[in-house]
């Protein structure tokens, strides 16, 4: 689409070029902000020439850069890895979960999606599982670390103020090694998911639950044990920003979300 607002195009090649004019807008992708009009927007800062690595392993687990494409990182999930790090195999289940083609992971950036910040954002779903936290450099030339899951505000907002860039994301190495169950339900069969629950189960089978979609902010429920169904039904039942819209009622989105942690409950009490 044409933008016809946007005046001014640059590249960001070191962290000074990331300082924002008025009106101007940080772009990796694009892929959404490209695909319907952006009144306000007269300038766009394109960052993928700050050359940072896609994906970096260190000790304390992965650094995923903002302008680290969704194929990238499903190609990074499929490929073998010392020690073994089971939960990546989700990162497919997340990426189908998209509403864009498959052809779209060539440019639709992990960063990207997280910073759009959807309700539905599949890569927020999986990252709010696995305590990710996002890495923010703030105009001050100093950064900031959040988790993921406290990240995202609500439908479309974050705590980004004018002037952070998103910089990375880091996925501690325990929840890696963990084994992750991925469900996600849409009134469409192509449709936006409507309700994302995503489970982990750590090797001291202290289990996470994460609900997306269905309600307006993540919401991540923590166990030092097995939970039982009861209490994890009533727990994913509690959120209050369960919401309406034309992919779900509220009462719709609520009651699924119940079905799904518990399959989600399943799943991680099978994979032991």
């Amino acid at each position: 689409m044409d933008i016809t607002s946007v005046t001014s195009y640059r590249f960001a090649r070191t962290r000074a070029d990331l300082a924002l004019a008025p009106g101007e807008r940080v772009l990796a992708g694009g892929t959404w902000l490209m695909s319907e009009p952006q009144p306000g927007i007269t300038g766009f800062v394109d960052i993928t020439r700050m050359d940072w690595p896609d994906l970096e392993v260190h000790p304390g687990g992965l650094r995923i850069a903002a302008t680290c494409t969704i194929r990238r990182l499903v190609d990074f999930s499929r490929a073998t890895h010392t020690p073994p790090w089971p939960a990546l195999a989700a990162v497919t289940d997340a990426a189908h979960a998209l509403l864009m083609s498959f052809k779209v992971w060539n440019t639709a950036t992990v960063g990207g999606n997280v910073c759009q910040s959807f309700t539905a954002a599949a890569m927020v779903s999986l990252l709010a599982a696995l305590d990710a936290e996002a890495i923010v450099w703030t105009p001050d030339g100093g950064e900031r670390h959040q988790p993921v899951a406290s990240f995202v505000t609500g439908q479309m907002t974050n705590t980004l103020a004018f002037g952070e860039v998103l910089r990375a994301i880091e996925i501690p190495a325990s929840a890696l090694t963990a084994t992750v169950s991925f469900h996600k339900m849409a009134l469409a069969e192509l449709g936006r998911s409507g309700v994302v629950v995503v489970g982990r189960r750590d090797i001291d089978d202290a289990v996470t639950v994460a609900v997306t979609a269905s309600t307006l902010t993540p919401h991540v429920f923590v166990y030092d044990a097995f939970p039982d169904p009861a209490l994890l039904a009533a727990d994913v039942r509690s959120p209050a920003d369960f919401f309406t819209d034309a992919l779900g009622d509220a009462d719709w989105r609520r009651e699924i979300t119940v079905v799904l942690a518990e399959r989600v409950r399943r799943d991680l009490e099978g994979g032991r």
